[in-house]
């Protein structure tokens, strides 16, 4: 075994001795791990499926043949937690689970309730009470995974880091590209190309190029439209890269801005700045939204401004912490140094198009870094 993997093993270890702590915590015995990327944050497991159990005393990933191998891979190159079991799954994955956790004779067990559909749970309980059965109880929760994942250890802010610093190239060649006459399509395909030359495995989400009006629309997708004179330009892209995700948005002027471009993207940029500027341990997500509100809303803007001001990152491209308004019933996410999220205010006027800027920022010991190295200021094509 390498130092690398011995590094490696050691992490995977301990994000598996934190999440047993919650496991205990929920009163449960084990945890049955279905979502595909907590399955990787705890095992190193990529594949699309498998299941990972994770007991007090044991931890087994269920395959089907397609896997094998891979884990095999993983197990003599130490790129696994220590003490990790591959259990063969010859036909259905839930009767292996079933079966195992009868094996191990465990009680109470807990699924993640977020991600493993209703039939499925119903069949687990009825498989384990019917026919005069004793089986175990089957015991939904939510976020004993992911709520160690929210703090992102040393691997993970590296990971993070050169995804991040990845799209600097990519949103140079796109603004190469961009110019009058191209279409929305031709500039996104551009990006993904890039993406690939730069060394990501893949876009982490739908290449969003949003020109004049179409930049209103948040999440519109590259169209078929013509960019044009005058058009503000949004252009948001992200890649995935050892796993990790990225994401960024830049808004360009394609010729001369005129002063409500001018007016809207200073705004914007000022809001950005005032949320980035408040990121610090201690702080909640809920402050950071608010002070890119304030300065949306002193400008005019606050209506404008309709969504969150950002989104925890990492395996995922969407994930905790949500950075936004307090939800009814929860208390605001405070923040806390290894968390990685996005910074993204946006200003969307119908008719005429919007502006969003978007960082990858992560939480320090005394403030933040912003993962992300392209220039904020306007930049006129």
């Amino acid at each position: 075994m390498t130092v690398g993997a011995e590094s490696a093993a050691a992490q995977f270890s301990a994000r598996v001795a934190a999440v047993r702590a919650r496991i205990t915590s929920s009163g449960a015995d084990a945890l049955v791990v279905t979502h595909q990327p907590n399955i990787r944050y705890l095992s190193g497991h990529s594949g699309s499926a498998g299941i990972l159990v994770v007991s007090h005393d044991a931890l087994a990933l269920l395959l089907d043949g397609r896997y094998r191998e891979a884990a095999r891979r993983l197990l003599e190159e130490g790129l696994a937690p220590d003490g990790l079991e591959v259990v063969d799954v010859p036909a259905s994955y839930d009767s292996a689970t079933l079966a195992y956790v009868g094996e191990r004779h465990l009680r109470r067990v807990a699924v993640e309730g977020d991600y493993l559909p209703v039939g499925r749970f119903r069949w687990f309980e009825r498989m384990s009470a019917g026919d005069g059965r004793t089986g175990p109880l089957w015991q939904p929760v939510a976020g004993l995974v992911e709520g160690v994942r929210t703090v992102k250890d040393v691997a993970e802010q590296e990971s993070l880091r050169r995804s991040a610093r990845g799209l600097t190239a990519v949103a140079e060649a796109a603004f190469r590209f961009v110019r009058e006459g191209v279409t929305e399509r031709d500039v996104a395909g551009v990006i993904e190309a890039a993406m690939r030359a730069s060394g990501f495995e893949k876009p982490a989400f739908d290449t969003i190029v949003a020109s004049g009006p179409n930049g209103a629309l948040p999440h519109y997708r590259a169209g078929d439209r013509k960019l044009a004179s005058g058009d503000l330009v949004v252009l948001d892209f992200g890649g995935v890269m050892d796993g990790y995700c990225s994401d960024i948005t830049r808004t360009v002027a394609l010729g001369p801005p005129g002063m409500e471009a001018r007016r809207v993207y200073g705004a914007v940029l000022r809001a950005q700045q005032a949320a980035i500027g408040q990121v610090a341990p201690g702080r909640t997500a809920e402050e950071i939204d608010a002070a890119a509100r304030a300065v949306l809303a002193a400008d005019g803007l606050g209506e404008a401004f309709s969504h969150g001001t950002g989104h925890g990152i990492g395996l995922e491209v969407h994930e905790a912490p949500r950075v936004g308004r307090a939800v009814e019933g929860s208390a605001p996410a405070e923040l806390m140094a290894g968390m990685v999220f996005t910074v993204e205010p946006g200003a969307y006027l119908p008719g005429w198009g919007g502006v969003r800027i978007e960082d990858d920022v992560m939480v320090t010991g005394v403030g933040c870094e912003v993962l992300t190295d392209v220039p904020r200021e306007l930049l006129v094509l």
